[in-house]
């Protein structure tokens, strides 16, 4: 291998993290993200040396534009899901900070006009991301989350400056409003939760839910699940219980770092549950995300080495 071939590894290998957490926030898969990441390694392979004068900037440029086709390839299976689709979850608990998949926004050039993005790998977080369209969730990743100056923006996605400077202030103010009054639940609040679930004491998990509360499942088409959203208190609650009722005595039941934010976990080879939740101003649960299918929880487990 020759020296400008190890030089080109180093820098693609130094890069695949913050790659795959641009892909992944963009298609809501670890695994799509993985494919994406490798289809880009292949070309920057193929890509004229000439090219290849800022090498980092050519990699998110050819990514997002990757990440773009695959979305608009996948939307129609996502069509087809059965029941709510919600994003793959992938552990973070030992992620570094500044990496691909961490929590850290990029700097603000006008703090008034940005939306605050501790938050941005949160199960909530990309529920709202994924309501957007494909050329306006990857130049609001590109601006807000990673950073990049609108010039390279525009470039990647085929529209002036000024355009992308307008898609990114209306996603911007699309999220602000969805996530303004909510954030992800803290560990003691989805540890008080859980032990009132535990107990089956009705009148203390009522006491937890807002008014608004929603829960959303996905179970995929091979585990049963709520196909359409519940919505109410009294029915979240109910159907929590139930849940909690029929998880099998000798699961691992834990509460760990899910997308940067506290979940519950259950492990076991005929109920892994995956519970994740989100917390209105006045610290009630506001929205339940249960992840039931086994194909979305299998890498559990996994590492993500510099994620």
């Amino acid at each position: 291998m020759s020296g400008s071939e190890v030089s080109g590894v180093e820098v693609f290998e130094a890069e695949r993290a913050r790659l795959t957490g641009l892909a992944y926030r963009m298609l809501g898969s670890i695994s799509d993200a993985e494919d994406v990441v490798s289809e880009a390694w292949l070309r920057y392979q193929r890509a004229d040396p000439a090219m290849l004068e800022r090498p980092e900037a050519w990699l998110t440029t050819v990514t997002s534009r990757l990440a773009i086709d695959r979305l608009r390839a996948i939307t129609r299976r996502r069509e087809e899901y059965v029941g709510p689709w919600l994003p793959e979850p992938v552990p973070t608990g030992d992620a570094p900070a500044g990496t691909g998949l961490s929590v850290t926004p990029a700097p603000a050039e006008d703090p008034a006009d940005r939306v605050a993005l501790s938050e941005s790998l949160t199960l909530g977080f990309l529920v709202v991301l994924d309501r957007l369209g494909p050329v306006e969730r990857v130049v609001f990743l590109l601006a807000d989350v990673f950073g990049e100056p609108y010039a390279r923006i525009a470039d990647t996605v085929g529209r002036s400056e000024e355009a992308c400077r307008q898609i990114a202030s209306r996603a911007r103010r699309r999220v602000r409003e969805e996530r303004a009054d909510r954030a992800a639940a803290d560990e003691s609040l989805l540890a008080d939760l859980v032990g009132a679930l535990v107990l089956g004491d009705v009148d203390a998990v009522l006491g937890m839910l807002s008014p608004d509360v929603v829960l959303t499942s996905d179970g995929g088409p091979d585990r049963h699940a709520a196909r359409r959203p519940v919505i109410g208190p009294d029915r979240v609650a109910r159907f929590l219980i139930n849940l909690a009722g029929r998880t099998p005595e000798d699961a691992d039941i834990s509460i760990e770092t899910v997308n940067a934010a506290p979940a519950l976990v259950v492990r076991h080879p005929e109920l892994p549950v995956v519970v994740a939740a989100d917390r209105d101003a006045e610290g009630r649960v506001i929205a339940v995300r249960l992840l039931l299918n086994p194909v979305k929880l299998g890498r559990l487990d996994a590492s993500f080495p510099g994620i």
